[in-house]
């Protein structure tokens, strides 16, 4: 799966007055038909793409689908596959923040609405960036409730994690054959010395938190005392126990030159630039959680050589092919994302207007260099790799194949299995 996104991010910053909307400082609020062909232009067949949840949640129960409808119409028209993305570093403002303990059940609401309404829609990312969301958001104090504590952390992270999975079980409910294509950032902590090892561990072990609750794989002793003594009850600890739903999902992963990080002694942290690289941390969380993987989030800047970003795009994919030549399951690369993003410099905490050269076409869209590149790399190997490999494909149905008596099926049989899934926990459970 050849895959690029619509940058959608709306966290809020300044104690919450001030509401950062990706979508709406790039131009797809007005340009949004015209990206939706140049994705077909380049050739993908897959689109991160959400609505803008702050627009249309409006309240418990109410809800505005103006935009929604016709976006989602024309990429069911174009038969492009939207990965949807439904929360993305934000909640609407009567919800508050991530510490608010009806954001779960909320949210999970949301996820069924938009799944009656789209039933043709299969793959979904439900909350991105789960673990990024909850450190920016209530550990660096950067985003939304703007909290630098452990216990607000733990609580976002709690309260992150339990909203995607009952957003998954909603969305299980109406499209049994949902996929679920986790956006999760993948992480490494470098000791600078010695004395750095113990707080380097504990930041190694952090950084699983959310897929672990998520995937309802057991933390270590060490993380599950830091859970329960920053908060988190035992109920649930265990809610994610029980409701395990890794069966349903695919490993993605994001890794940025950002994503490694030098420890020193006393804790603190800076970037260290790549130093292990993209292949060896997804398999550090391949052997963790042993789902098929997929890149889902990945870019550079264009720099004064007009190489940079084509050079990363190169070595990225390098990183792929070496991933899957290894025997990991690897169905699926982005870059992320369709067109230039804006504040990205300052991690959308101050708004200065920009533009940062990271994506495949610049905001005037017009194809940038990586855009070309990138167009190449999907003609030149979008035939090569299914050749090599039959058994490595995902059960996707198009937009345009969703009528048909084979995806009827194929729900038919999914919708059995959740039943059986259902009956054996009963089971379990007596």
């Amino acid at each position: 799966m050849f895959a690029t996104g619509i940058e959608n991010s709306i966290p809020t910053i300044n104690n919450g007055r001030t509401r950062v909307d990706q979508m709406e400082v790039c131009g797809h609020y007005d340009y949004w038909r015209e990206d939706f062909h140049l994705v077909q232009d380049l050739g993908i067949q897959f689109l991160r793409y959400g609505p803008p949840i702050h627009r249309t949640f409006l309240g418990p129960g109410k809800y505005d689908w103006e935009f929604s409808d016709i976006a989602f119409a024309e990429l069911k028209r174009l038969d492009i596959i939207p990965i949807v993305d439904l929360c993305h570093f934000g909640v609407p403002d009567w919800l508050g923040n991530f510490q608010n303990p009806d954001f779960p059940q909320q949210f999970a609401t949301y996820c069924a609405a938009f799944a009656e309404r789209y039933p043709w829609v299969q793959l979904y990312t439900p909350v991105n960036e789960m673990f990024i969301c909850a450190v920016f958001s209530a550990k660096y104090g950067w985003w939304n409730e703007q909290l630098t504590t452990d216990r607000g952390f733990v609580t976002a992270i709690k309260h992150i994690v339990k909203a995607n999975v009952l957003g998954m079980m909603q969305i299980l409910k109406r499209r049994p054959d949902a996929i679920f294509i986790q956006s999760e950032s993948s992480e490494y902590f470098h000791a600078d010395s010695p004395a750095a090892i113990g707080p380097a561990e504990i930041m190694n072990s952090k950084r699983f938190l959310s897929l672990d609750l998520n995937y309802g794989r057991r933390v270590d002793s060490e993380m599950f005392e830091y859970l329960l003594d920053n908060g988190m009850t035992k109920e649930e600890y265990h809610f994610f126990l029980h409701n395990r739903l890794k069966q349903h999902c695919i490993l993605g992963n994001d890794y940025y030159m950002t994503n490694e990080h030098r420890v020193h002694a006393d804790g603190h942290t800076e970037a260290s630039g790549e130093v292990f690289g993209y292949t060896e941390i997804t398999r550090q969380y391949y052997d963790r959680y042993r789902l098929p993987v997929m890149h889902t989030e990945t870019n550079l800047r264009e720099g004064p050589n007009g190489d940079e970003a084509v050079q990363w795009l190169w070595k990225e994919w390098a990183s792929v092919l070496r991933l899957r030549n290894d025997g990991i399951p690897t169905v699926g690369f982005t870059w992320y994302s369709l067109t230039d993003q804006v504040d990205w410099d300052t991690a959308l905490r101050q708004q200065n207007g920009n533009v940062n050269p990271l994506g495949l076409y610049d905001l005037d869209r017009k194809i940038r260099n990586v855009g070309k590149a990138y167009k190449q790399l999907i003609a030149d190997w979008r035939d090569v790799l299914p050749a090599s490999s039959v058994c490595l494909s995902v059960p996707i149905v198009p937009p345009s194949l969703t009528a048909s008596s084979q995806a009827a099926a194929q729900q038919r049989d999914a919708a059995g299995r959740l039943d059986d899934q259902a009956q054996a926990s009963n089971v379990q459970a007596t």
